[in-house]
């Protein structure tokens, strides 16, 4: 069974999302993986998802409520086969942070997908259409990585 860290900044918005959506398209599909989700900041540690992505979500048919947000640690470099960032910031923090003797793969989210963009935007600032044009993000993200496991 493969573990997979998605992660973000603050692990309430973006990476929540793609805990989810990973979570549930890999049962969906009948693979087995481990997803959980961390930011690279440690600000809402403890907290649940933002509300306005627990809403957009939960319209598609993901539940993220049992979530809560915490901190990358330095065991998840040990733990995880792949650890898929949200952005080229939280992916560069990763990257400086990961152990020499580390075997986990970093990657970007998107780039097991098929769409041009690199990054999946943070929502957090913008209105509710930002929340969904990152759910389609992750969706493609989703599949994408999911496509790739099956190939492997």
């Amino acid at each position: 069974m493969k573990k997979v860290l998605c992660v973000c900044l603050g692990n309430i918005c973006r990476s929540p999302a793609a805990e989810g959506i990973l979570r549930a398209s890999a049962e969906k599909r009948k693979i087995p993986i481990l997803v959980d989700s961390a930011g690279t900041g440690g600000w809402h540690v403890g907290r649940p998802p933002d509300a306005r992505m627990v809403q957009a979500a939960s319209r598609r048919g993901y539940d993220l409520t049992t979530q809560r947000a915490r901190q990358v640690a330095l065991s998840d470099f040990y733990e995880f086969d792949y650890v898929l960032a949200m952005d080229e910031s939280n992916l560069a923090d990763l990257q400086d942070m990961a152990p020499p003797n580390s075997e986990t793969a970093l990657h970007l989210f998107l780039a097991f997908s098929e769409v041009t963009q690199r990054e999946t935007p943070d929502p957090y600032y913008g209105g509710a259409s930002g929340f969904e044009h990152v759910l389609d993000l992750v969706e493609q993200g989703a599949a994408g990585f999911l496509d790739f496991l099956e190939d492997r």
